[in-house]
C-alpha cells in the first residue's frame, strides 16, 4: 500500500469587494461558477456538474458533492471519484488582517508532485475572476 498522501494546498487571493454578496454569488451558483472555474456548471440534489470545452466537441466533466455550504461563508465540496476521503476543495471568504480587504481562501488537495500545477490552475481561475466581475 502507497503511504504517500495529498498534499493541502492553500491559497489567500485578495479581491476588490466590498461587500461579500457578489462573490458569495460567483462562487456557489451555477452562473457564478460559469464565469471563471468552468464552460458550464449545472447542480443537481447537491452535485456540481462542471464541464470544460464545448459539449459538442471536446470537453471534459467532472462531478463534485457539495460537503458543506454557508451563505456568505464557505462552499466545501469533494469530486465524486476522489480515493481520499481527505480530500475536498473548498473556497472561503475572508478578510486580510492587516488591511481588512475581502480574500478568497482556496484550500485543495493534489500529489506532491502536481502541487505546483494545481497553484498555477488556481491562480488561472482568479484571473478570470478579476476580468469577468471586476473583483
Amino acid at each position: 500500500m502507497n503511504n504517500i498522501r495529498k498534499q493541502r494546498l492553500q491559497l489567500e487571493y485578495p479581491l476588490n469587494a466590498r461587500k461579500p454578496d457578489i462573490l458569495w454569488t460567483l462562487m456557489s451558483t451555477d452562473h457564478g461558477l460559469e464565469r471563471w472555474i468552468a464552460d458550464r456548471v449545472n447542480e443537481e440534489d447537491g452535485v456540481m456538474e462542471l464541464t470544460w470545452g464545448e459539449l459538442w466537441g471536446e470537453h471534459h466533466t467532472m462531478h463534485a458533492r457539495i460537503l458543506e455550504r454557508e451563505k456568505n461563508s464557505h462552499i466545501r465540496l469533494q469530486w465524486t471519484d476522489e480515493q481520499d476521503p481527505d480530500a475536498f476543495w473548498e473556497m472561503r471568504i475572508g478578510r486580510s488582517e492587516l488591511t481588512e480587504q475581502v480574500c478568497l481562501c482556496v484550500t485543495d488537495y493534489t500529489w506532491p508532485e502536481d502541487i505546483d500545477d494545481l497553484h498555477d490552475l488556481w491562480d488561472g481561475n482568479i484571473e478570470r475572476l478579476h476580468q469577468s466581475s471586476g473583483l
